[in-house]
């Protein structure tokens, strides 16, 4: 065997270890990312929320459950797509588990109110679960279960299979930490003023904190 021969199958041989230890590392990396979707009324404080979760590895605004395909925010605010504001939270398995986040969503949310949540009201701003898996809808039922029990009142929060999620707009993605100025009903603001604003006006903590007392995992926390 020639020596360019030798060097050429060493070449590929190297090559194919190379990718074969990429596509095993891509495979674990994916392996590691699992997928909850929750309605918990304004979907900027359900990011905010869940972001500052350990084992959360993103969290993204948008829309589902509806009737129309591609839906706006503008759209969907009108209140006649069938949408809910919701999220797609992204997190790590090994880190935190699906019953965990429905433990922590339960608590986050006013689960009674089936007019919508705080402030906001109508259809877009119901609670509900849209569960991608057997397993996920036995937690999901099970947490509900549980609040209902805790709070001994009717939970109205819907437990629903998965349908397509929409992302929304690029302005609506991590509103509570933006830099922009916005005007809003308490003037010309930085995002992240005007969030904490709405936030406190629309009486979300200081609900939930009455509701869920000390177990409510962030009201306060804003």
């Amino acid at each position: 065997m020639s020596n360019t021969l030798r060097i050429a199958k060493s070449v590929s041989l190297f090559v194919a270890i190379l990718f074969g230890l990429a596509l095993h590392g891509g495979r674990a990396e994916a392996a590691k990312k699992e997928i909850a979707i929750v309605a918990g009324g304004c979907f900027w404080c359900v990011e905010s929320d869940f972001e500052s979760v350990p084992g959360v590895i993103e969290v993204i605004s948008g829309f589902t459950g509806g009737k129309v395909r591609n839906p706006t925010y503008r759209l969907v605010s009108r209140g006649n797509t069938g949408h809910y504001e919701a999220v797609k939270i992204i997190y790590d398995p090994s880190r935190i588990s699906y019953a965990k986040i429905m433990k922590l969503f339960f608590r986050s949310i006013d689960p009674t109110d089936a007019g919508g949540q705080f402030c906001d009201r109508g259809s877009t701003y119901r609670t509900a679960v849209f569960y991608r898996s057997r397993a996920q809808k036995a937690a999901a039922l099970k947490a509900r279960a549980e609040a209902q029990r805790v709070l001994h009142r009717k939970i109205v929060t819907m437990i629903l299979p998965a349908r397509k999620f929409y992302a929304a707009g690029r302005r609506h993605q991590d509103y509570y930490k933006g830099t922009r100025k916005v005007l809003t009903r308490f003037g010309v603001r930085r995002q992240s003023a005007a969030y904490k604003a709405y936030r406190k006006a629309c009486g979300r903590d200081a609900r939930v904190r009455q509701l869920w007392g000390a177990q409510a995992p962030f009201a306060g926390t804003h």
